[in-house]
């Protein structure tokens, strides 16, 4: 059985460390998980429920609700700004909340990794990502963490799939994440 876990990255920035993350995930991913790389975080209008009625849903918000439900998994990439989670994938998360108790993320595993500049890797911004995923009604899997600190440094010259420690570490990160879905499944 292949498993497919969607991947959201809360940079748009061109050129950003956990962008290439991400691809790396893709491209590390081991045989029988396909990671897909969401595109389009930053078309989707913030939530507004006006707007989320049958009929008016804008175009990107229903496809990022498609995606999230052709998933078996989900994976968020999340740099740290202000301390905390981005707006776009707050508003990520927004959207595939709803409708309440019946979004496109409820019940699926869902981990949050990623980089940021500080010493500790974004550890706040993974924090907050994971409690509002969970208020969301995804099944934060709360053991599989990766937050690397110093991205500018650490990935200035170099892609992280590139970097030994840390695709050994993204590789284990997938393969956890393949096998939450298995479990989910199987509950």
């Amino acid at each position: 059985m292949s498993v497919r876990i969607l991947a959201l990255v809360g940079s748009v920035r061109a050129g950003s460390h956990n962008r290439q993350l991400a691809e790396a995930a893709v491209k590390l991913a081991p045989a029988g998980t396909e990671v897909q790389l969401f595109e389009g975080l930053a078309e989707i209008p913030f939530y507004n429920e006006d707007i989320d009625v049958e009929g008016s849903v804008p175009a990107a918000a229903l496809r990022l609700r498609e995606a999230a439900g052709e998933a078996g998994a989900l994976l968020l990439f999340t740099p740290e700004y202000n301390g905390t989670i981005p707006a776009v994938l707050k508003n990520a998360i927004d959207w595939l909340s709803r409708p309440y108790g019946a979004g496109a993320i409820n019940g699926k595993p869902v981990a949050v990794v990623g980089t940021a500049l500080g010493q500790y890797g974004g550890v706040w911004a993974h924090d907050d990502t994971r409690k509002s995923v969970g208020v969301a009604g995804g099944k934060v899997v709360e053991d599989i963490k990766l937050s690397i600190p110093g991205s500018a440094t650490r990935f200035g010259a170099t892609h992280p799939a590139d970097d030994a420690e840390v695709a050994a570490q993204l590789t284990e990160v997938v393969t956890r994440l393949q096998g939450q879905v298995g479990e989910t499944a199987a509950a």
